[in-house]
């Protein structure tokens, strides 16, 4: 065949249209036919592959032309890559598939080319037509707009043409089979002649050819689901197309279950195609796990071994958790109530350990009860101080860690409902019930460990009555009603002996987390199947009376106040009485929701707080009109209510449930109603206490103090100090998380789910609160920041606030003046405020709280000045104090502002305790000085020489003095107790900011007066070297680090390592000197939140970090070395136990910076310390050799992405994902600059390139989410620069992990890949 060159491409198109029809009249060889179109083609200038080609020869065919000779030629041009490949099969699918059953020959040749020619990708990606054979392919079949894809990359139009290819042939064989419904997949074998002549004419027997074709399509399929190339551009069409992919597997399952085709093949296989279909799946999910490869996959996978021991918990796997165990001990601190719930961060900290691991949930959750274990264990041997106590770290393991587990278990859940929901088909069904079953496999494990079950004396008589509850559920014991639930037992539940285990078991089947199956359980019923225990003599419990309508009489109320309820039932029934009942009924009801119920009704303790938060807002009835408050006629009912929930232990409980935002919204209404009327009313409580409303607003004031360390920001500001890092507690920042979380709530599914929990009688407003609506409050905020920040204004003479502290003043000093007049002068200025003239001030004080509050600073302005003139002696000032707390206790909330402004102003001269002015700490200063010092030499901290002469040095600044003086006066009783909890931790927090050593001399005049607090009060004071010295606080910080890696064995303190090294075994576990001491761990614990600059730490604990790994390593190669290490291989098990310790020091770092800063220092660390700790040069670098350098970069990269996932979590659930795109962009951002040359480092390679393969293999593995918020162009670089390294399996893991915006390139490199291999 000769074709004349011609001049344009319309006359060439028609000449070989023309030659197409000679050729096929002439019966021309097809391949010599093809290749001198090929050089007709290329002589003329035309690209090749052709498009126009392809598309001229598939449209000759259809249908006038459906002839043996032209489906040759359409061959041959494929064969001589004269027409895209990829392009005729799109375009014969589109013609043929349609038409199967008309022309089933043609259908069968369509299938023949397809698995001639549908693998042959490489040649495809790379010619010059690529794009444009895609574009074309996208026109034909219109995959962008099926499909959704958001641009029309290449490679993405490559991958919807596959995965549509395979989608295609499926429907093709259900609507041949008449099933058309649901989907999977997997392979088979090939023919390899092509009969094209013997085809065609058996065009006669369609109804066999049919049949075959039917066949031949579906082992077509299975061999797409084989193919290396296409199995994996198929998951990850799965990976990007959840919702095309659940269609298609449906329609999938249904042929490999229903095909008769399938069942009767000889070729085919239906168990084969569906096991193949899944393993496709999860193909390149195995293949991210395998990288980066040699050591770093050691480290990797030794996550997956838990070896825990009871109480030596070394550098085990079970020192991987450590961070839990920290968290733990940090959300105990009782002197500040979290804004945040410690449940929902628990949660974060769970499942960021989880996946970092790389550990199955049972291992998880084992993991997690071991720490609330450890954490109970620490505290049986409590110090006696003002501290929660044993309740609320049994909150902690029988409520709070219970309601995280359950968080988890339902996160899944629910994204398994909504799986369901969306689709008929049971792909999801296997997913349900993973978490569910770690749980259950965790907790029978949990017998194991005898040591850490033991309970405390104080819940024994509990643990043996759940123990009990087992053996009665076997056994078949009920009561009269036939249950077993409400039988009372007498306190010993004789015959059982119950540990800590069996309550851990309760509190999660009374969450439906288990269900009673538990109790068959081997070993946990420990008494006999037929032995009833003693003391259950079928008598009903004081609940079941209640819910069989009895009335509250006194002796059933005590009983229920002393009784924890044991279901939401029982709550619902008393929160009733209490909205319902009788005025004393109310005040009866809200007596036993403050009781036992609330410190130990595990199992509904944070319904409990619900219902008592609700009830301190009673709404208003419809007839109240005017100014009058409805409040003020419920106040015997709300002053029971907050006296209730005023303790230490209460609040803090309330802290870890996250309920503080919602407490603040609730009391900020009764401070402003009950703060702003005349105290002409009283109320006489049921116990004979008389109460005005100034007790009422007194008690909810101050609690409403405490939830924000409202002492704190002279301190944190003074002296050109950093800021302290992390959000700033204050009534508007309560108020926004309390709106945010309201307004938010019940959006997601895991709060659809969560709120199944929830009682359904309560009817919480979710209307927003802000300060505005307090004009009172917001007027006393506003002049306590002016009070903190400046000295006091002048105060107008005669104003109606010069006559309130005229009146404040003589009733304060009323002793005083009997001697004459006497002038108390403000040190703000310019008015002389007399006593004399005032004769009786109580009628005058009948005056709105706020008003008190108004004046009080003015008040003690001129009481501190007439003190330090010596108008006022100092026991008087003390007296005049008290009298004003006495008269409205919040002005404590006035008196410790100022007094904390006016030390930190430092315009007070100091006064000498000398044990006449003022009380000295001569008798026990030496020894309490004497005490710190070795508390902390005890934890590896060298502290500063003391004056020598501490009694001479015996002075405080007089606002101390005053403070502090005040204070001792107070009784130490159950009614004092709400108020001292308010001034103590503000006391401790001004002591320490004053310079050496005023915080000793207020600890001893405290030992002085409560001799049982000893203990407590010096170890609170040995804290203060912390907020002078930062050098102490590297110290200590090193000590953490060399005790939990016990890199100095031969220390008592080190000797094992891990949990125990760190945070001992309780305070007094450790002595010095017979002094009881605190680990390391304990300490920094007590005194992170005293450092004033936590900016300087990232550096410290980056460094120490580094010297860690050092360390390790030089260890480790020093074994590998001997000749006992050369002998029996113990090089290998020595670099396995050295990786474990390395990421256990990433671990201890990420917790301690997570810990000390929260997300902002996490943040800090990520885009400054890291940067700039890579560009800067290190000198030992050049001295570092061996498996230094690689450790350090792995170190790196696991401490990077821990800290990262405890402040961000590993998904999108928690508020502070929000900020992770912009710091995560950032970061990748100088990783990919620094590949790219843009960036110099210091570092050594060797570091840098163990640290870049760690974090991305760590991110792509643990954190996936991550990637897809990452700018795609980002992605696309780092894999670049990563195939750069060779490291081709991690560049397409990233690429794979990247959603739409990168599917396409990985599509590419999947081709490549796998064309190279």
């Amino acid at each position: 065949m000769a074709v004349a060159p011609l001049d344009s491409q319309e006359s060439l198109w028609e000449s070989v249209t023309s030659v197409i029809r000679s050729a096929e009249e002439k019966n021309v060889d097809p391949l010599q036919w093809a290749l001198e179109l090929r050089l007709t083609l290329s002589a003329a200038g035309i690209s090749l592959p052709s498009p126009d080609l392809a598309h001229l020869l598939v449209s000759h065919i259809f249908w006038e032309n459906h002839t043996p000779l032209s489906w040759k030629l359409l061959e041959k041009a494929i064969t001589v890559t004269i027409v895209p490949p990829l392009l005729v099969l799109a375009l014969l699918s589109h013609r043929v598939i349609p038409n199967r059953k008309h022309h089933p020959a043609a259908y069968r040749l369509y299938l023949e080319l397809l698995k001639r020619h549908a693998f042959s990708l490489m040649p495809l990606i790379r010619g010059s037509g690529y794009h444009r054979t895609m574009n074309s392919i996208d026109d034909i079949l219109h995959l962008s707009e099926i499909f959704g894809l958001p641009n029309q990359e290449p490679g993405s139009i490559l991958l919807a043409f596959v995965f549509s290819i395979v989608w295609q042939l499926v429907d093709a064989s259900l609507d041949d089979e008449g099933l058309l419904e649901l989907t999977s997949n997997q392979r088979s074998n090939w023919p390899h002649d092509m009969e094209i002549d013997g085809l065609l004419k058996r065009n006669d027997n369609h109804g066999v050819l049919e049949k075959a074709n039917t066949e031949m399509a579906i082992t077509l399929i299975q061999f797409l689901l084989q193919n290396e190339v296409t199995s994996r551009i198929l998951h990850l069409a799965s990976q990007n197309m959840p919702t095309h992919w659940e269609d298609f597997s449906q329609r999938f399952s249904v042929l490999t279950t229903k095909s008769l085709v399938v069942r009767n093949s000889k070729h085919i296989n239906p168990e084969a195609l569906t096991y193949l279909a899944s393993h496709t799946s999860k193909f390149l999910e195995m293949e991210s796990k395998i990288i980066p490869r040699g050591e770093f996959h050691a480290l990797l996978s030794s996550g997956s071994i838990l070896a825990l021991t009871s109480q030596h918990h070394g550098t085990s796997g079970s020192a991987l958790w450590l961070p839990i165990d920290l968290f733990f001990e940090d959300i105990m601190d009782g002197t500040q109530a979290a804004a945040a719930s410690a449940v929902e961060n628990l949660t974060g900290l769970v499942k960021a350990l989880q996946a970092v691991n790389s550990t199955t949930w049972h291992d998880a959750f084992l993991a997690l009860w071991l720490a609330a274990l450890r954490l109970v264990q620490r505290e049986r041997d409590p110090i006696e101080g003002p501290v929660p106590r044993t309740d609320t770290f049994l909150c902690v393991l029988l409520s709070v860690t219970p309601l995280a587990v359950a968080n988890i278990i339902e996160e899944e859940e629910s994204q398994w409902i909504d799986q369901t929901a969306s689709s008929p088909s049971n792909q999801w069904k296997e997913k349900k019930g993973k978490c569910r079953q770690g749980l259950v496999n965790s907790l029978q494990q949990l017998g194991d460990y005898e040591s850490l079950l033991t309970p405390p004396l104080s819940v024994q008589s509990v643990a043996n009555q759940a123990a009990a509850k087992a053996v009665m559920f076997i056994s078949g014991i009920t009561n009269g009603s036939g249950s077993y639930e409400n039988t009372s037992m007498n306190e010993s539940a004789s015959g059982c002996s119950g540990n800590m285990r069996h309550l851990v078991v309760e509190a999660c089947i009374s969450r439906n987390l288990l269900d009673t199956s538990a109790y068959l359980w081997p070993r946990f019923a420990n008494g006999g199947t037929n032995q009833v225990p003693q003391g259950v003599a079928g008598n009903v419990s004081c609940w079941s009376l209640v819910m069989k309508g009895s009335s509250l009489t006194p002796s059933l109320t005590n009983s229920l106040i002393t009784t924890p309820a044991s279901s939401l039932a029982e709550i619902e029934k008393i929160y009733e009485v209490a909205t319902t009942g009788s005025e004393d009924e109310k005040i009866a009801a809200a007596s036993i929701l403050c009781g036992a119920s609330l410190f130990r009704g595990w199992s509904i303790q944070e319904h409990v707080i619900i219902f008592i938060v609700t009830l301190l807002s009673p709404q208003a009835p419809a007839n109240i009109s005017g100014s009058y408050s409805h409040l003020i006629n419920c106040a015997p009912f709300l002053n029971v209510l907050l006296v209730g929930i005023s303790p230490v232990d209460c609040v803090q409980i309330f802290s870890l449930h996250g309920v503080v935002p919602l407490l603040a919204g609730a009391l900020m209404p009764i401070c402003e109603a009950f703060g702003s009327g005349i105290p002409n009313i009283t109320w006489t409580l049921p116990t004979g206490e008389v109460i005005s409303s100034h007790a009422v607003f007194s008690t909810a004031f101050i609690l409403l103090l405490r939830l924000w360390r409202f002492d704190h920001p002279p301190l944190d500001y003074v002296l050109g100090d950093v800021p302290p890092v992390g959000p700033q507690s204050s009534p508007e920042y309560l108020l926004l998380v309390r709106n945010c979380r309201l307004e938010c709530f019940g959006k997601s599914p895991k709060d659809r789910m969560a709120r199944r929990r929830f009682s359904k009688v309560i009817d919480i407003s979710v209307d927003p609160i802000f300060m505005d609506s307090f004009p009172r409050l917001k007027q006393w905020y506003r002049q306590h920041q002016e009070c903190m920040a400046s000295i006091l204004s002048e105060l107008k003479t005669g104003s109606p606030v010069h006559h309130i502290v005229d009146s404040l003043l003589s009733m304060m000093f009323k002793k005083a003046n009997k001697g004459g007049s006497q002038s108390l002068t403000p040190s703000s200025g310019s008015s002389s405020l007399s006593t004399s003239g005032v004769d009786d001030s109580s009628d005058q004080l009948k005056i709105p709280a706020w008003d008190i509050l108004e004046a009080a600073p003015f008040v003690l302005d001129a009481a501190l000045t007439a003190c330090a003139h010596g108008s006022l002696s100092p026991r008087e000032l003390a007296t005049g104090l008290k009298t004003l707390a006495d008269f409205l206790p919040a002005t404590l909330g006035t008196m410790v502002s100022y007094f904390s402004s006016e030390v930190t102003r430092g315009l007070w001269k100091p006064v000498s305790m000398n044990g006449t002015d003022w009380p000295s700490p001569a008798a026990n200063l030496a020894s309490v000085e004497q005490q710190i010092e070795l508390i902390l030499a005890a934890t590896g901290v060298d502290v500063p020489r003391l004056p020598a002469d501490g009694i001479s040095a015996a002075t405080l600044p007089l606002p101390l003095a005053a403070l502090v003086s005040l204070t001792i006066t107070y009784k130490l009783e159950k009614a004092t107790e709400r108020f001292l909890v308010l001034v103590g931790p503000a006391l401790d927090a001004l002591a320490a900011a004053c310079p050496w050593p005023c915080m000793p001399i207020v600890t001893s005049l405290w030992t002085q007066k409560v001799k049982r607090w000893s203990d407590f009060l010096i170890f609170s004071a040995s804290r203060t070297v912390f907020h002078h010295n930062s050098d102490a606080v590297i110290q200590l910080l090193r000590s953490c680090f060399t005790c939990t890696l016990s890199l100095t064995p031969t220390s008592q303190l080190c000797s094992y390592g891990g949990v125990g090294a760190l945070l001992g075994h309780g305070f007094g576990s450790l002595y010095s000197g017979g002094i009881s001491t605190a680990a390391p761990g304990i300490l920094y614990i007590k005194v992170h939140r005293s450092i004033r600059d936590v900016m300087f730490l990232t550096e410290e604990i980056l460094s120490l970090l580094m010297f860690s790994v050092k360390s390790i390593a030089t260890t480790a190669e020093q074994l590998k070395k001997t000749k006992d290490g050369l002998r029996y291989g113990i090089g290998q098990v020595s670099l396995s136990q050295a990786m474990t310790r390395v990421k256990l020091a990433a671990s201890l770092g990420a917790s301690l910076v997570w810990i000390s800063g929260g997300l902002n220092l996490v943040q800090a660390l990520i885009k400054e310390t890291l940067p700039s700790w890579f560009i800067s040069v290190h000198g030992e670098e050049d001295e570092l050799g061996g498996m230094v350098p690689m450790l350090r970069g792995y170190a790196l990269a696991y401490f990077a992405i821990l800290s990262s996932a405890f402040a961000w979590g590993v998904d999108s659930s928690s508020p502070a994902s929000k900020r992770r795109p912009r710091v995560l962009w950032l970061h990748l951002e100088f990783v990919v600059s620094a590949l790219e040359g843009k960036i110099s480092l210091g570092c050594d390679w060797a570091t840098w390139q163990a640290y870049v393969t760690g974090f991305v293999s760590l991110m792509v593995q643990c954190t996936p989410a991550w990637v897809l918020e990452v700018d795609v162009e980002v992605v696309k670089r780092l894999s670049k620069s990563l195939r750069q390294w060779n490291e081709q399996d991690l560049a397409l893991a990233l690429l794979c992990a990247g959603g739409l915006g990168t599917m396409g390139t990985a599509t590419e490199l999947i081709v490549e890949t796998c064309h190279q291999l």
